[in-house]
């Protein structure tokens, strides 16, 4: 019995972490075509005798970047933003203050 939930536990993880990789890698895709997208219409309507090197022109890529990377951090590296078994830990943590409050009433 032990072993049919550890095996299945562990198909749950494996599971959960591909949705958070598709996940990743639909918002980096989505992040190429659009920003790729926004340079193409920047290149076209850069006004002459301007450079097309502004702040403007690059500004969603670098604060959408950061999100980005912040992102892939926390799917490639969870233990560097969260640390072990930081899920585990809250969930414990919210049953335990829900079998407290439901105590007092």
């Amino acid at each position: 019995m032990k072993s049919n939930f550890n095996e299945q536990q562990r198909i749950d993880n494996a599971r959960r972490r591909v949705k958070k990789l598709k996940g990743f890698y639909s918002h980096l895709t989505i992040y190429i075509v659009i920003n790729a997208l926004l340079l193409i219409i920047n290149v076209i309507y850069v006004n002459p005798g301007e450079s097309f090197f502004q702040w403007s022109n690059f500004s969603t890529m670098f604060f959408w970047g950061i999100g980005l990377l912040a992102h892939g951090l926390t799917v490639f590296m969870p233990k560097f933003i969260m640390g072990k078994d930081w899920e585990e830990r809250k969930i414990k943590q919210f049953m335990e203050q829900e079998k407290h409050h439901n105590r007092w009433e």
